[in-house]
């Protein structure tokens, strides 16, 4: 487990139900309940872990990540960005800046717990591993009239990296259907970044809801701990 970690939220309540958690696994906790707050001690402690309230007086979650990515002790510390939004853009800036993970309302303790433990050891030292899991999944891809099928070479919160029987061109806008492995099927919009090899892509998820994206977590997490045990 991580050692000691910030709690930043400006709902009290919130700060001690983390706390409460981490303290029956023996982990130790700093709260605060402002980003001013936060900003002072994440420049003169490196912590093993960072959970972030995305909505808080400025500066708020997405800015405080921001800023931590920007340098300084915590540039490699993995932000949880709280959240009980269904909203996409907010999603899709807080992945953006930076964030590491997303802790989803209403708080769960064993949501809490599986977080920290994927911010042991190598996941830890690797900050994008969480970013991009190498895993084969069988992947549809619909653009105007063009249908392309294919597997995915690694899988994110963010997007996809694709092998496909063809590739669109940069700046496509598709819908991808994605096997998880479970039903039903992942479904999305998903805009083409780049293209290499002739026939690999690499796709952002555009306007994920909470919904999607929790689900793509719960996905990718068990896979992420698989590898640092």
């Amino acid at each position: 487990m991580a050692g000691r970690i910030l709690v930043v939220d400006d709902d009290s309540t919130v700060c001690e139900l983390i706390q409460v958690v981490l303290r029956s696994v023996d982990i130790e906790s700093l709260t605060v309940t402002s980003g001013g707050l936060a900003l002072a001690h994440l420049a003169k402690e490196k912590f093993d872990a960072v959970f972030l309230d995305v909505h808080m007086p400025p500066p708020d979650g997405i800015e405080l990540t921001i800023k931590i990515r920007s340098g300084g002790l915590n540039l490699a510390t993995p932000v949880m960005i709280i959240t009980g939004e269904n909203d996409r853009a907010l999603l899709s800036r807080a992945f953006g800046a930076g964030a590491s993970f997303f802790l989803y309302k209403p708080i769960d303790r064993h949501d809490i717990l599986r977080l920290v433990r994927a911010t042991h050891d190598s996941i830890q030292q690797e900050k994008r591993r969480f970013r991009r899991v190498k895993v084969s999944c069988k992947i549809s891809i619909e653009s105007d009239a063009r249908q392309i099928s294919g597997s995915t070479l690694d899988l994110s919160i963010g997007g996809t990296f694709v092998r496909g029987s063809a590739a669109l061109p940069v700046g496509a806008l598709a819908n991808v259907t994605i096997d998880l492995m479970s039903n039903p099927p992942f479904v999305s919009a998903a805009r083409v970044l780049r293209v290499s090899d002739g026939d690999c892509m690499g796709m952002q998820f555009e306007r994920l809801s909470v919904q999607q994206s929790k689900r793509l977590q719960d996905f990718l997490l068990p896979l992420i701990l698989a590898k640092s045990e």
